[in-house]
């Protein structure tokens, strides 16, 4: 027994082999390594180097059979994971590495979850400085998280881990922001506690971002995180943050799925220009230029991440915060961090149609020809306008582009990019235009140069559309002019096209919950009703002569001239013309369903109000319609599928009428069927295939008499054939 013990003792794999298969009879072998494993492990404490070898692989063998004895091993991942994060500093690269592998094996044993597990990896990322280890952490959080949510998503883990970074992002929210700009980007460095806090607020948001590119998290707690980066004090952070919305990611060097270089189109022509032709080689070649030019198309500017932007909580707060960030830290930000805050705000205020107007007024002062990356400012500026913007907050703006960007006194380049800046803002408020200033511009139309030409056309054709009353008469165009004769005039500011006034089909719902308290009740409320009706009408007829006696003294007088008309003036007829239409939209106004503002609708309700708008559908049809009809008018429906008789039906009558198989070449000219023949086929052949034939080869080497005699020969036959 006791050889037996030392034999194990020496041989660790032997005894990890033989406790799997029987963990009973080798518990004691197993105990005796715990407790040298308990030894060693303060040992190690003390000085990492001494028997680091020996407590690796003491540590591999308990992790592999930690299933075996759950109770002995219930404080182990815990140990590794304090060693891991307490003194990461001091384990050599080899331990490190050896503990993480063990926890992750730990992991998919289901000896630990994985929130333990997150919970000892993710504040790893921001200590460790080696890349390869930091990419194993990454790959494994990732891949984790990726397999709990693959069938269905698991809530408690994705909470658990939002929280934990929520945490992160907010652990250093209290610092002071520098800013990035000069002599401040480098007073960031000596502050170590800054740095830590910022970075583990940069892994954060890494992570988040590389979970919802991969569409493992999609919800709006996820965006909040993100969101939350926007304000760190940490210009790294806000930065990563924001690109994140603007879908124009330049962390690239942070993912971990390392993007091929770009192809060399030149390379591969001269490659194939080099090697042995072939019909493999030209498909390869075909799907190589295919994939690049996909890759060079993808390449394209970034569009904005609109479903992000649209789970945003409470997004005029956070657009106001934004604002209040770019404001007050004006100057301690770059320009092209104002740039992005700009780009990212202008979005935001866009897509949510929101009021931010001090953001219009802090704009004016970069409106300038000779700023820095205007044209960037200038889409923000068209960005964060829409319909609702007011047009008073939007004038001084446009006044201000064409004063800076249109006269004389500028290259054309720069009138154009001008003109086409208050295209772009009009066209989303179109009453920010003053006319004046409307004339001076469509007068540029007449430029020598094209392209300010073609911004006052844009100009002109924009105003034809949505306000050609603030043109000229002669500038208007034939098809507005008529709109305008017509009495065709622009909705006016806050107002908008199709107002909704009721719920589809909600009359049908009211209906139907009408007929029901009808059977429940019965006739029993119909006395009451009259009752109630004719309390109405009492008090209706009471009312009417409080009003004669009022009016005892008037004396009715009946005019015998209804024909004739004592006033000429155009109020009168306008309000006569005006009650016909008064009596249509009160009557319109009567049949709309009051059910909505007396009871709030379920979903069942919604469900309900569904099947009886099929049913209205489907009563609407008259029976004589045909199939087809029925079928567009009560949406698509999916196809039965055909049985083997019905199919073999469908081919018998595609066959009636139809010759047999085969090719009817030169068989209906002639009395016998017939192929063509080989003097035919062979005028049919393709080149490549003649010119390897004994034929054209024996021509290529006949001699000069041979060719003489047939060249006779031929001439000869000639003249036969002319007499």
């Amino acid at each position: 027994m006791t050889g037996r013990g030392i034999l194990l003792t020496a041989n660790l794999p032997q005894l990890q082999n033989l406790i799997k298969r029987d963990p009973d009879a080798y518990k004691e072998e197993f105990l005796q390594q715990w407790n040298h494993y308990n030894s060693i492990r303060e040992i190690f404490q003390i000085n990492p180097d001494d028997q680091a070898q020996h407590f690796r692989e003491l540590v591999t063998f308990i992790s592999q059979v930690a299933q075996c004895y759950p109770k002995e091993t219930a404080d182990f991942p815990s140990q590794l994971s304090t060693l891991l994060l307490e003194s990461h500093g001091s384990l050599a690269p080899d331990t490190r590495k050896t503990l993480l592998q063990n926890l992750v094996m730990l992991r998919n044993k289901d000896v630990i979850s994985s929130i333990q597990l997150l919970k000892s990896l993710f504040p790893l990322l921001p200590r460790t400085t080696s890349p390869s280890l930091r990419l194993v952490i990454r790959k494994t959080i990732l891949s984790d998280i990726r397999t709990a949510n693959l069938r269905t998503k698991n809530h408690k883990l994705n909470r658990a881990v939002q929280a934990m970074l929520f945490g992160m992002v907010e652990r250093g929210m209290d610092a002071e922001v520098l800013g990035d700009k000069g002599k401040l980007r480098a007073a960031t460095r000596p502050a170590g506690e800054r740095t830590t806090n910022g970075d583990d607020a940069m892994w954060a948001v890494i992570m988040t971002k590389e979970l919802w590119k991969k569409g493992i998290w999609t919800d709006a707690k996820s965006v909040a995180i993100v969101a939350l980066g926007c304000f760190h004090p940490a210009m790294k952070v806000q930065t990563a943050s924001i690109h994140f919305f603007l879908g124009s990611d330049d962390d690239q060097e942070d993912s971990d799925n390392d993007e091929e270089a770009g192809i060399d189109i030149k390379a591969l022509h001269h490659r194939r220009e080099i090697n042995k032709k072939t019909r493999s080689g030209d498909k390869k070649l075909r799907r190589q230029l295919k994939a690049a030019k996909m890759k060079k198309s993808k390449g394209d500017p970034a569009t904005p991440n609109f479903p992000a932007l649209q789970l945003l909580n409470d997004p005029q707060t956070y657009a106001e915060k934004l604002f209040d960030n770019l404001s007050h830290y004006d100057k301690r930000f770059s320009l092209d961090h104002k740039i992005l805050i700009m780009q990212l705000l202008s979005r935001v205020v866009g897509a949510h149609k929101l009021c931010v107007l001090g953001f219009y007024s802090y704009i004016v002062k970069y409106l300038t020809y000779h700023q820095l990356r205007i044209p960037a400012i200038l889409v923000a500026l068209a960005q964060a306008v829409h319909d609702l913007t007011p047009p008073d907050a939007l004038t001084p703006i446009i006044r201000k582009i064409a004063q800076e960007f249109v006269h004389p006194g500028v290259g054309s380049e720069v009138i154009a990019a001008g003109m086409n800046a208050i295209r772009e803002v009009c066209r989303r408020q179109p009453w920010a235009m003053e006319e004046d200033l409307l004339g001076d511009l469509v007068e540029y139309r007449k430029s020598r140069d094209k392209a300010v030409t073609a911004a006052a056309r844009g100009i002109l054709q924009l105003y034809r559309e949505v306000n050609p009353g603030m043109l000229k008469r002669r500038e208007r165009g034939k098809e507005a002019s008529m709109g305008l004769s017509v009495g065709r005039q622009p909705l006016p500011y806050g107002h908008s096209e199709g107002a909704a006034v009721d719920i589809a089909g909600l009359a049908l719902l009211e209906d139907h919950l009408k007929k029901l308290r009808e059977e429940e009740t019965g006739k029993a409320e119909e006395p009451e009703e009259e009752d109630d009706e004719a309390a109405w009408e009492g008090w209706d007829v009471e009312t009417d002569s409080e009003s004669d006696s009022e009016s005892e003294g008037w004396i009715g007088v009946e005019s015998e001239g209804d024909d004739l008309e004592l006033s000429d003036s155009e109020d009168e007829t306008h309000t006569e013309k005006s009650k016909p239409m008064e009596e249509e939209g009160q009557q319109n106004q009567t049949g709309v369903s009051t059910l909505a503002t007396s009871k709030i609708l379920t979903p069942a309700d919604f469900a309900l109000l569904n099947d009886l708008r099929i049913q209205a559908a489907t009563k609407a049809i008259p029976p004589s319609m045909p199939l087809f009809l029925k079928v567009i008018s009560l949406g698509p429906r999916k196809k039965t599928k055909a049985d083997y008789a019905e199919r073999l039906a469908s081919i018998e009558k595609g066959r009636e009428g139809r010759e047999k198989y085969g090719s009817l070449k030169g068989k209906k000219q002639k009395a016998t069927p017939s192929s063509s023949t080989n003097r035919e086929k062979a005028r049919n052949k393709p080149v490549m295939m003649i010119l390897s034939s004994r034929a054209v080869r024996g021509k290529k080497k006949a001699s000069l008499r041979d060719k003489q005699q047939k060249l006779r020969a031929h001439i000869e036959r000639a003249k036969k054939a002319h007499h």
